[in-house]
């Protein structure tokens, strides 16, 4: 029984071993870990206070904040200061908007939306941008993303409550621009 059961696992670590073999020499060019989504080059990002063209105050900083905290959390890259930093992150809202999708009998909102929209452009040192659209991308040339976000006030939401969502949503896109193109 017992030289049964020694055959048995030596035939399944070889069985194993097989497989490990096939699986790595099968899987060549491809790449695991969300670490092999990024530039292996870049170690640090510098993000400035994200200006804002809207009137509602508070706005760019709130996405400077979420923005840090995604890269922080998502990336591989460090938040430093200007001098530290091998790129920049430049980020810019503009355009704010808000707008009631539906009414009651009173003329009340029931169901408003807010949109935020943000140009982003991401440079080395060099000046070199590195968030592209396309292969034929024009130098210098922003990327424009834009969020949107409802709230109810009957529900007890605001505009504050769907612009922090709104910004969530924005700084993960953001983010998700850094990611190397496939």
């Amino acid at each position: 029984m017992i030289s049964k059961l020694n055959i048995l696992i030596r035939s399944s670590q070889r069985v194993s071993i097989i497989l490990c073999a096939i699986s790595i020499c099968g899987c060549q060019g491809y790449k695991l870990g969300s670490l092999d989504l990024y530039r292996p080059d870049i170690r640090t990002v510098y993000v400035p206070m994200i200006q804002s063209d809207s009137y509602r105050k508070g706005l760019g900083e709130q996405l400077t904040e979420a923005v840090v905290k995604e890269i922080e959390a998502k990336t591989p890259y460090k938040v430093v200061g200007r001098e530290k930093a091998d790129t920049i992150l430049e980020v810019r809202l503009v355009d704010e908007r808000k707008w009631v999708i539906a009414e009651d009998a009173y003329d009340q909102a029931r169901d408003v939306s807010t949109e935020l929209r943000a140009q982003i452009s991401w440079i080395d040192r060099q000046g070199q941008q590195l968030m592209q659209r396309s292969a034929t991308e024009l130098p210098n040339a922003s990327l424009e993303i834009v969020e949107s976000s409802g709230f109810v006030p009957e529900g007890g939401q605001s505009l504050v409550s769907a612009h922090q969502d709104a910004i969530q949503k924005l700084a993960k896109q953001i983010v998700a621009q850094m990611e190397l193109p496939w």
